[in-house]
């Protein structure tokens, strides 16, 4: 579990062994995301913030320790943003991934929009999302965290394991190496 947030795997050789899985264990997100960080594969334990066209607690959460503690050494977290898939406001721009660059993130999935796209290339992070918007969010201090989201209509709860590299995001409700 000690793996870092870089180490090499493949969604296609997960899907392979996990393809007919019917326990829900083992999930593929569907296939709209969009590559924005500097690092194009990354994996980690979910965290999870739900909100709307309000980024608070997406800040509260990158500008926190961004990994955590286990018995078998320290493991860098994936941060699972649920925007609604709003397309109207930016939940993520260059500041925000600079924290969770610096803070030791490992990655950052939205489902809704970023901006400050050069930014967001430069840093050693990785982001996807579905869209690059320019505007950003009101700070309305509305949103919920660590509980389970629907991403694109999949479950994603706090704890299970997310793995996206450059075919696609699967997540699995245990570590898959």
């Amino acid at each position: 579990m000690s793996t870092p947030a870089h180490a090499p795997f493949s969604t296609c050789d997960f899907c392979d062994v996990h393809k007919n899985d019917q326990s829900g264990d083992f999930r593929v997100l569907p296939p709209v995301f969009k590559d924005f960080g500097g690092l194009k594969s990354f994996m980690g334990p979910v965290y999870t913030v739900q909100c709307f066209e309000d980024n608070t607690f997406v800040k509260q959460a990158v500008d926190s320790q961004g990994w955590i503690d286990t018995p078998t050494g320290r493991v860098a977290q994936v941060l699972v943003v649920d925007g609604g898939a709003s397309l109207r406001r930016a939940l993520l721009g260059g500041n925000l991934a600079a924290a969770a660059a610096r803070n030791g993130w490992a990655g950052v999935l939205i489902d809704g929009c970023v901006r400050d796209l050069a930014e967001l290339e430069q840093q050693q992070v990785g982001i996807r999302a579905l869209a690059p918007m320019p505007l950003p969010t009101e700070k309305r201090q509305q949103g919920l965290v660590q509980l389970p989201v629907r991403i694109q209509g999949v479950w994603v709860r706090p704890g299970e394991w997310l793995y996206a590299d450059c075919d696609g995001v699967v997540v699995s409700s245990k570590p898959l190496m």
